[in-house]
């Protein structure tokens, strides 16, 4: 075994196992939330995931964007099918192992190349779009700082990463003319040919530094970017496809139930339960939400799997009128705050308790401005649920803290005492009806 295979090895191993520990630690994260029964209608939620996911077809209801975006999806995904070979050729010392394969590996080569160069243009679209024309739902309040360097980030990373691409072809191909030892394998080279001015006065041994420093990059780059999605908003890339699996499948607009409260309610409108006997139902711990281990573990791996495009902010009606609610940031403070949370469980274990909570981060006046439209879970382009995470920490401040708006609380108080929300006697309720 040569010393560039016993680096790739150690490389490769190390940084596989680097990914594997901190997924795990996000899993753990995951499931921190409380449990939730989404295994029902399963062929329903293949399709959804297949359309969705797979197919992208939320993402295409803003055309442009979708279009490109779906280019660096498809080509990002494609392109890398040659880790497959690199990988082959790192641990056994070969050079393009899949050249077997004859006239077809040619074509898929040229191909590679295409969507590669396909993929370097859509990246550079996105970062003028986001740095240049500035469009404002990426510089809101919560963009700033590390969202949006880590927008910026990956999209200058995949456009060096399919530059390498490019370049070690090229350098390839003019090793190949050079009859140069070990580079005998001829393919298509439908874009990288136009780097041959770049490289064609250099000597052989310089080329092969060249071609050989892009393999290493190319190789390291993947690596690296399947560590950088554990602490990127692009974890969507793997969290995409289970999240909309799971997502809801009941009517725009119908909000679950507590079960508590529920059974509570039938047991009052049942005439044959005594209303006074011991009941075997043990209290829930909490009604609504306060914190992350009080939300479902799938609102948590929406949290995680949100993209941060802002689609459903730009939706929202509230926020088109002025008022403070951002879905999107209350996505943003649940991730952020089940990292803090996960965080002091390495510290600290299970018996962690830093005495904060969710609505340290989000505020009453942003829960109050949302209007339950469903605005937000129709444009997300897989299937997250604001919404949901809203009414739970609304429920908690009503029901535990009694924090309704003034107005929410008359309301309460006139249905308890009039069996109606308005202010009139249970005697004149239907005087209505008469005028």
């Amino acid at each position: 075994m040569g010393i560039g295979q016993f680096i790739f090895i150690l490389v490769f191993i190390g940084f596989t196992l680097l990914f594997i520990k901190n997924f795990r630690r996000i899993l753990r994260n995951i499931n921190l939330g409380r449990d939730l029964d989404r295994s029902y209608n399963s062929s329903e939620r293949w399709k959804v995931m297949t359309r969705v996911a797979l197919g992208q077809s939320k993402m295409v209801s803003r055309p442009i964007a979708g279009f490109l975006h779906l280019l660096i999806y498809v080509g990002f995904v494609i392109i890398n099918i040659e880790v497959i070979e690199i990988i082959i050729d790192g641990i056994f010392g070969t050079h393009r192992v899949l050249s077997f394969l004859g006239p077809f590996y040619a074509f898929i080569i040229g191909a590679f190349e295409v969507l590669a160069a396909l993929v370097l243009i859509a990246c550079v679209f996105f970062l003028t779009r986001r740095n240049i024309m500035r469009i404002p739902r990426f510089w809101s309040k919560e963009m700033q700082g590390w969202p949006k360097t880590d927008a910026n980030l990956i999209l200058v990373f995949e456009i060096v990463l399919m530059f390498a691409f490019l370049l070690m072809n090229a350098s390839d191909s003019l090793l190949v003319a050079m009859n140069s030892v070990h580079y005998n394998v001829e393919f298509a080279k439908p874009i990288s040919q136009f780097l041959f001015p770049l490289i064609d006065n250099l000597s052989e041994s310089s080329l092969i530094f060249v071609e050989r420093i892009c393999w290493w990059f190319h190789i390291i780059g993947i690596l690296a970017f399947l560590n950088y999605l554990v602490i990127s908003k692009h974890l969507h890339i793997i969290l995409a496809f289970p999240n909309t699996y799971y997502s809801n499948l009941e009517a725009d607009g119908k909000l679950a139930n507590m079960d508590s409260v529920t059974n509570e309610v039938k047991k009052m409108l049942d005439p044959n339960i005594d209303p006074f006997a011991a009941s075997d139902d043990a209290a829930p711990e909490r009604f609504g939400a306060k914190d992350v281990q009080d939300l479902s573990w799938i609102q948590l791996m929406n949290a995680y799997s949100c993209t941060e495009c802002g689609r459903c902010t730009s939706e929202c009606p509230a926020n088109q009128t002025g008022k403070l609610l951002s879905p999107r940031k209350i996505m943003m403070d649940v991730r952020d705050r089940l990292e803090q949370v996960g965080k002091g469980i390495d510290k600290e274990g299970e018996s962690f308790n830093d005495n904060n909570s969710l609505l340290d981060s989000i505020t009453k006046e942003e829960l109050w401005a949302c209007t339950s439209c469903n605005a937000c879970v129709n444009a997300c382009p897989i299937n997250i649920d604001p919404l949901s995470i809203i009414v739970d920490l609304r429920r908690y401040l009503v029901m535990e803290e009694s924090a309704a708006p003034m107005e929410l609380n008359t309301i309460f108080t006139n249905i308890e005492n009039n069996g109606a929300p308005w202010q009139f006697s249970m005697s004149d309720r239907l005087n209505w009806k008469d005028e």
